[in-house]
């Protein structure tokens, strides 16, 4: 961070020596050096914060009741069995039947001959005995030959001859009847067949009148007019301004905050609105410092987070009263710059805490 410059008498010649020192600088005084700051102008502008969109809803079914008629016993048959009828009826019959007596009557035979001729008139060549006179000494030469006939020869065989053939005579033998009882069927079995109607019966049932469907609505876009700064003018020239010399130097802003807040009371923005507000204001352009410093009690990381969201809450004020956040350094040490004795491990008094725990500005050089 750069120092803030004081001009005074005895350091004359050394800071003529600075090429951007303020020219003529009387001994005694302090200067701060002033940038003319960046110029703003607040536009609005208008933002879709949420889109439009569509808005379904459901509408239930609607039911009626109706009534009907419900067949709760089928159409049936009775079936009855009718037996059936009988009756006796007497048959005859023939229970032996007729046939004949037979007499055999044999034959009869008288007696006859027959002469047969049992072997029949033949003639054969014979040898005839040896010439007694034969000169041959074979005696077989002096021999002839004679065809000798001889006569049939006949036999007389004794025959029967038929007189009468055998015969038979019948004699007719009668049947005899008799009879016997037996059941006919009269009538024979049958099925009646009665029809049995069905059963209703008169119920009520809700049905579906309408079914169930959904409705459309279209929610509009919400939007949303904001104020943003826009850059009017460049600032950046550098002027030499006099101030108070007490006013470099840190200057005790006396605000009460609450146990680990860091939230700007009404009574913390009022003692900001006439300590501070009236410098800023006789001091257009000069670069401000805001510390917070917190007591040593507590983590280091937390005291430090703690001073840094007081400082910004006290910048982000100043900014909303329409000071420029250029011109604003906000700074938190936390418990490094501690005011009197009390130290890690070092047993102080509340009165004694509360002076570390503080608030301060000053006027700085950019």
């Amino acid at each position: 961070m750069k120092r803030v410059l004081f001009l005074c008498a005895v350091m004359t010649a050394t800071l003529g020596m600075a090429q951007d020192l303020p020219t003529n600088p009387e001994p005694g005084k302090c200067y701060v050096r002033c940038t003319t700051p960046d110029v703003y102008v607040n536009e609005t502008m208008t933002l879709t914060v949420k889109p439009a969109y569509k808005v379904l809803k459901t509408v239930p079914a609607t039911f009626k009741t109706v009534t009907e008629q419900v067949e709760v016993k089928a159409a049936g048959k009775k079936l009855t069995i009718i037996p059936e009828k009988w009756g006796t009826e007497t048959v005859s019959y023939v229970s032996k039947e007729g046939g004949n007596t037979l007499r055999i009557t044999p034959a009869s035979f008288g007696s006859a001959s027959e002469t047969i001729e049992i072997k029949p008139a033949y003639a054969q060549w014979e040898l005839g005995a040896a010439a007694p006179d034969c000169a041959s000494g074979n005696p077989d030469d002096c021999r002839y030959w004679c065809y000798k006939g001889y006569p049939a020869e006949f036999a007389t065989v004794s025959t029967t001859t038929l007189t009468s053939d055998a015969s038979v005579s019948k004699t007719p033998l009668g049947s005899q009847n008799a009879s016997y009882t037996k059941r006919v069927l009269l009538e024979p079995a049958r099925v009646v067949e009665e029809v049995i109607p069905a059963e209703y019966k008169t119920i009520t049932k809700t049905v579906l009148d309408k079914d169930a469907y959904t409705t459309e609505e279209t929610v509009p876009a919400v939007t949303k007019t904001v104020t943003k700064e826009v850059l009017k003018e460049k600032g950046g020239l550098t002027t030499w301004k006099e101030v108070e010399c007490s006013l470099v130097e840190y200057q005790a802003l006396p605000i009460s905050w609450n146990l680990g807040s860091a939230t700007l009371t009404s009574a913390a923005k009022s003692i900001i609105d006439t300590r501070l507000m009236p410098v800023l204001d006789q001091n257009p352009g000069v670069k401000v410092e805001l510390a917070s410093h917190t007591d040593v009690r507590g983590t280091a990381s937390s005291n430090k987070d703690l001073s840094e969201r007081r400082a910004k809450a006290v910048a982000d004020y100043l900014i909303s009263k329409g000071v420029n956040s250029s011109l604003l350094v906000a700074n938190g040490y936390g418990e490094t710059k501690t005011k009197n004795r009390c130290k890690e491990g070092v047993s102080c008094t509340e009165r004694e805490h509360a002076v570390n725990r503080r608030t301060e500005f000053r006027l700085i050089n950019n």
